[in-house]
């Protein structure tokens, strides 16, 4: 038991680690894929090709004088970046990261909890982080992040509608709220007793599902939260200092875990084509399959990063119309379709 317990510890501080290094590389990542598709050469003095420079923009938050408002509710312009980092990084204790390793005698789940309501405890996840922008801009006591925390909430609680609703159809198909259920039912060579990917069953909840990642990531073109040509910075205007980076450093956990997520729910988590028939060593497959994993999680990084630098953000109204008159009827419709299709071919 104490073995069990030291495990699913030494396991959480690694995931927390690759997760906190993830997310400062993402904001690395992305200046360069902005370079990139702008013609430009992005960051390049904080150490060989600017590899440096997630640590350079660290410390310079660490070391930056800290302002609290004095017209602010101090408890809660404090409480707002700690809920919405801590919420960012709660959702990674039930993803698969990986099958199993073998030790001796004992076997070793990659993942921390396996819970069999897994899906609803991302969603309850996600529903409680709107709570920290929401008290963040309203606690500053400023018009523009008052106005930026009531964008916010109204957008995520709007696209989690169509979210859940996208999720459905993929409950319905594999009868199960698993996430590591989910994941095993993916396995296998390609076509092998049909065990394809979900992706190919739910097409239309996978372009549905990713859509709402974007708006519950505040992601551009749903950025409209912290809209700067309108809200000077939204929700965080008036936080300076860690607080500030808290709030950013949320929203690059939030696409790290909204793209694991992902590719756990539509494209087969840490299965890859023809693993099983590979005749490797169990531990071995399992390491190929975590490495796997991180490369689809890697591809929906650079995805979300794409959008953002190639397509403008919507007007709030649009946003607001494509949220309730087309992604949920369109998520309904879907819901009907797969009741369908599983009567049919009984599946």
């Amino acid at each position: 038991m104490t073995s069990f317990f030291l495990y699913k510890f030494i396991l959480a501080a690694v995931v927390f680690g690759i997760t906190l290094f993830i997310a400062a590389y993402s904001t690395y990542a992305e200046r360069k894929v902005a370079a990139f598709l702008q013609d430009r050469i992005g960051p390049d003095r904080a150490g060989p090709f600017g590899i440096l420079q997630p640590l350079a923009d660290g410390l310079k938050f660490i070391m930056k004088e800290e302002f609290i408002p004095v017209v602010s509710n101090k408890f809660l312009f404090v409480l707002g970046p700690c809920i919405a980092m801590m919420t960012a990084l709660m959702a990674g204790v039930i993803i698969p990261w990986g099958n199993s390793l073998v030790i001796g005698s004992e076997t070793y789940s990659l993942q921390i909890a396996d819970l069999n309501i897994g899906i609803l405890y991302v969603f309850g996840v996600v529903s409680i982080g709107v709570y920290g922008i929401m008290i963040g801009g309203w606690a500053s006591n400023n018009k523009f992040s008052l106005l930026g925390a009531i964008r916010a909430s109204a957008q995520m609680i709007s696209y989690e509608i169509a979210m859940g609703l996208s999720i459905i159809a993929l409950i319905l198909m594999t009868g199960t709220l698993s996430l590591s259920e989910i994941t095993a039912q993916q396995a296998g060579g390609i076509g092998s007793d049909w065990n394809f990917w979900n992706v190919v069953y739910q097409p239309i909840g996978f372009l549905l599902f990713i859509i709402c990642a974007f708006a519950e990531c505040n992601r551009t073109p749903f950025d409209l939260p912290e809209c700067e040509t309108e809200l000077v910075g939204g929700y965080h205007t008036e936080y300076s200092s860690m607080k500030l980076g808290f709030y950013l450093f949320a929203e690059y956990i939030n696409m790290f875990i909204s793209s694991a997520v992902i590719s756990t729910l539509y494209f087969g988590g840490y299965n890859f084509p023809f693993m099983n028939d590979l005749g490797l060593n169990h531990n071995l497959v399992t390491v190929l399959g975590t490495v796997a994993l991180f490369a689809k999680i890697a591809f929906f990084i650079f995805f979300f990063m794409w959008i953002r630098w190639t397509i403008p953000r919507f007007r709030y109204d649009q946003l607001m119309n494509l949220g309730w008159k087309i992604l949920i009827p369109i998520a309904v419709a879907n819901i009907g379709i797969t009741g369908l299709m599983m009567l049919l071919f009984d599946k």
